[in-house]
């Protein structure tokens, strides 16, 4: 396995992933009750492509396995620019959705490399791939001179918590996100 630079290729792959992390009660939430879960692939695919969205190839570490198979990915990101790189969603889902999130409450700040999204492919599982990811967020952390990686967790998520904790995340702060109720970890470098 091998811990890489995204590539515009991939951006399916990717989009499917992050709506794997998101979870599909909140792609659905974002998409509203009239589009399916394809419109809302589509448009996270677009964005994956973008380069001035959260969600770009750019932002974007992958796992390679040894058949040269994505096998998961993290998506991270200066939370200082959360409103820059937010813009494309938000247009996105105007546009195609008809919905308005422009008062969407903050996830991140300034000071705190944020993780968007980490997902591995279910196939790859129990490798170890998304420890490996977030080691090397942390390390991009640092090469950007960031104290800090933050991230929100699903407060019924309790599996993934229990990773991040073991990574060395700790519990900062409650909030909400697409609809559900999350707890707001750090890793303070």
């Amino acid at each position: 396995m091998e811990i890489q630079a995204a590539q515009d290729f991939q951006a399916l792959s990717i989009a499917r992933l992050i709506m794997q992390a998101m979870n599909y009660d909140c792609c659905r939430y974002f998409a509203g009750p009239e589009h399916t879960l394809d419109d809302f692939e589509r448009v996270m695919t677009s964005l994956v492509l973008s380069e001035k969205s959260q969600y770009s190839y750019l932002n974007t570490i992958v796992a390679i396995g040894d058949d040269g198979g994505l096998c998961g990915m993290c998506v991270s990101y200066d939370g200082g620019r959360l409103h820059e790189l937010r813009k494309a969603f938000v247009d996105a889902a105007k546009e195609n959705f008809g919905r308005d999130f422009s008062n969407m409450p903050d996830e991140t700040s300034a000071g705190e490399l944020y993780i968007d999204s980490i997902a591995v492919n279910e196939s790859c599982r129990g490798q170890g791939i998304a420890t490996h990811l977030l080691h090397a967020v942390i390390e991009k952390a640092r090469a950007m001179n960031l104290p800090a990686v933050g991230l929100l967790v699903d407060k019924g998520n309790p599996k993934a918590e229990k990773l991040y904790t073991r990574v060395g995340f700790k519990y900062v702060g409650d909030g909400t996100w697409g609809g559900h109720e999350m707890k707001h970890l750090q890793y303070v470098l």
